[in-house]
């Protein structure tokens, strides 16, 4: 696999974890480590730092026998081929195995459906998964079952060509009806467990659009143009306008009826690994979704 990095400075690492959005950083220290990432034909150091336009070259290895077991989990499939997967992902469904959650995990069905035909790209605990939707978000979701299908859809994060629009509920009111925050986020400095809005962050990028004003609350439309974990949510939370029912970046009381943010991966495009062809899939919103949504109407 050949790569251009598009960042001057940064860790070899880092920029390979950045450019490869379904990568981990681990994983690209691994690959450095063991050799498999040079510069016309020498190895390069994890810690190395290259100009921007350097083009690299990243000897993927064969994918590694899983360790996540197959589950014979119900699986809501809105569109399958031999190349991607995309699922509609329930409320409470953890994405891939991690310390407490080691079974009932999207990645343990998809490795029963598919029998184990997903994208080693990503290591032994989460093959085939490209990008991140939190446990208590629903909605779409896609996975690759080839590593050229995964290499095809991380470079369509990179390049912001996967269209993804989530709707959700915030507290408040919205001052204008559509705008844009581009606030850079991170690993909070005080909590490692959260992410925030920090100078000198990875670019973070999500647009939004009010769809309909309610009594204290604001129903709207999110388009990520980046991908960063709990974008949404970090950046409704900087705007003073949390999304309903989140613990984490808003009320630690939540709301009654909702197990954690009320946010739902409504529309995934994306350019087809094999054909070329653009794909877009839709999903209604789930009944905890329209419930709250005619419970706050009522109220207003």
């Amino acid at each position: 696999m050949k790569l251009t990095l598009e960042e001057d400075g940064l860790r070899l690492d880092a920029a390979i974890a950045a450019a490869v959005e379904g990568l981990s950083r681990s994983a690209a220290q691994k690959l450095c480590e063991e050799g498999r990432v040079t510069l016309q034909g020498k190895p390069l150091s994890k810690k190395e730092k290259l100009s921007a336009g350097t083009e690299i070259d990243i000897d993927l290895p064969e994918p590694e026998p899983l360790e996540a077991q197959p589950e014979d989990i119900p699986l809501d499939i809105v569109y399958e081929d031999s190349e991607v997967i995309v699922l509609n992902k329930p409320v409470g469904m953890v994405v891939h195995p991690a310390p407490g959650h080691s079974s009932g995990t999207v990645v343990n069905a998809l490795l029963y459906h598919c029998a184990g035909e997903l994208s080693g790209i990503n290591g032994v605990v989460r093959p085939g998964i490209v990008h991140r939707i939190d446990k208590d978000t629903s909605g779409l979701f896609i996975a690759a079952k080839t590593d050229r299908a995964h290499l095809s859809l991380a470079a369509q994060l990179q390049d912001h060509s996967l269209y993804r629009l989530y709707h959700g509920i915030v507290v408040g009111g919205l001052r204008e009806d559509e705008g844009t925050v581009n606030a850079p986020m991170d690993r909070n400095p005080k909590d490692r467990k959260k992410m925030a809005v920090v100078t000198g962050g990875r670019e973070a990028v999500t647009h939004y659009k009010v769809l309909e004003r309610l009594a204290g609350y604001t129903y709207a439309a999110f388009r990520l143009e980046t991908g960063r974990t709990h974008q949404i949510r970090v950046h409704m939370a900087h705007l003073g306008h949390p999304l309903l029912g989140d613990r984490v970046y808003g009320s630690p009381k939540g709301y009654p009826g909702l197990a954690g943010q009320c946010l739902h991966a409504k529309e995934l495009s994306f350019v087809h690994p094999a054909t070329g062809e653009r794909v877009t899939v839709k999903s209604e919103l789930p009944p905890y979704f329209t419930t709250i949504l005619e419970k706050l109407r009522r109220q207003g």
